[in-house]
């Protein structure tokens, strides 16, 4: 049967995947090696250099391209060499419309990288598409969108910007890490890449630093592969391997992530302490309606303010838990709890991160895959 005929649960193991000609093996190997024989300057066997092109990072970008329905995949060092390296398509003079409530990584990469080389960018909400045409001028040529954002949980419609992006002949980029293919397809929805901090939910296990992209058409693929070899920023085989390892148990992984988000989130918001809950399942969610429509399911990132929204007690907090990890990143199978205003978001300018809604009092969890019960339990403790 070929990618086309498989359903998602069997393409995360198949998709994309072959068994290894020389001895059969199941999985890829690891090829450590950076360099391939020739048996005359330029005859080998498709692999000249492991910066170019390596068989284990190969076999993990033909995964993510047949999971999220593009054409083609890249891999990269890390998340942010993925997003470098699509922003490094555009020229000095060029602009992008970004979403207002994104991660401070990919907000630093833009406003501290990339602007000095004369590329704008505009940052604003994207709950309504026409907040995004406002901004729409001759040079916009990349809309970025997340969805779910990172830490409010913002749902964004992909249809309706994959509409806003074409009428400017403009680029749509949509970061899938929270999410992850099992949930969203972007592709789908009309989105030309998808890009992943595959470290999150994808290798899955807190292991692995790594960045995929998935690209629709050719035409940018190309250009892309040109940025990926002559920057260099590519991963190594035994991450490439450890992702792919990862991926094979992505479906699994999610369905508990799902469900055990959804129970803690019920149990923050029926806290005594619990000021709100960010979670796109509740039906008061805002754009809950389209997170119904373009989503499977509603994940396992949950953001939650406190009464009071102080600092003070929201370190408290975090400080005393003792199943959920205090730690940067998310998406591994054990639980991790973090405070953006301090962590993950401490690049955003203060007066930035406020008017999105990042607040002191705001603590982000990444749900993980244990007992039910005794991360609520943690939880209680913690509160109290």
């Amino acid at each position: 049967m070929s990618d086309k005929d498989l359903r998602f649960n069997s393409l995360t193991i198949h998709g994309g995947q072959k068994h290894e000609e020389a001895t059969g093996a199941v999985m890829p190997p690891i090829f450590q090696t950076s360099t391939y024989a020739q048996t005359h300057p330029g005859g080998h066997k498709g692999f000249e250099y492991s910066r170019t092109q390596n068989p284990t990072r190969m076999a993990l970008e033909n995964s993510i391209a047949s999971i999220e329905g593009g054409g083609f995949g890249l891999a990269f060092g890390s998340g942010l060499a993925a997003i470098d390296a699509v922003i490094k398509m555009l020229e000095p003079g060029d602009e992008v419309i970004s979403t207002n409530d994104l991660y401070g990584g990919t907000y630093r990469l833009f406003t501290k990288i990339f602007s000095k080389y004369g590329i704008k960018f505009h940052f604003t909400g994207m709950a309504d598409a026409s907040s995004v045409k406002d901004k729409v001028n001759a040079n916009t040529k990349l809309i970025w969108v997340e969805t779910p954002t990172n830490p409010m949980m913002n749902i964004i419609d992909i249809e309706a910007m994959s509409k806003v992006a074409k009428e400017a002949g403009a680029l749509l980029v949509v970061d899938n890490t929270f999410a992850t293919p099992y949930l969203q397809r972007p592709i789908e929805l009309g989105a030309d890449i998808v890009m992943h901090s595959a470290t999150k939910y994808l290798a899955g296990h807190s292991d692995v630093v790594l960045g995929l992209l998935a690209v629709k058409d050719k035409e940018v693929a190309d250009q892309l592969y040109f940025i990926q070899n002559s920057s260099g920023a590519v991963c190594g085989p035994m991450d490439s391997f450890l992702t792919l390892r990862g991926i094979k148990t992505l479906h699994v992984r999610m369905q508990r992530h799902c469900e055990n988000g959804k129970a803690v989130a019920q149990f923050l918001r029926d806290h005594d302490r619990v000021e709100s809950v960010y979670w796109p399942g509740f039906e008061d969610h805002p754009n809950h309606a389209v997170a119904q429509k373009q989503m499977k399911d509603f994940g396992g990132m949950v953001s939650f303010r406190l009464k009071g929204d102080s600092m003070e007690d929201a370190v408290k907090v975090v400080s005393a838990l003792k199943v959920f990890t205090l730690a940067e990143s998310l998406g591994g199978v054990e639980s991790l709890a973090g405070h953006p205003a301090s962590m993950t978001h401490a690049s955003i300018p203060v007066e930035e991160r406020l008017k999105t809604g990042v607040t002191d009092g705001l603590i982000r969890l990444s749900v993980g895959i244990e007992d039910e019960a005794d991360l609520i339990a943690d939880l209680k403790q913690a509160l109290a």
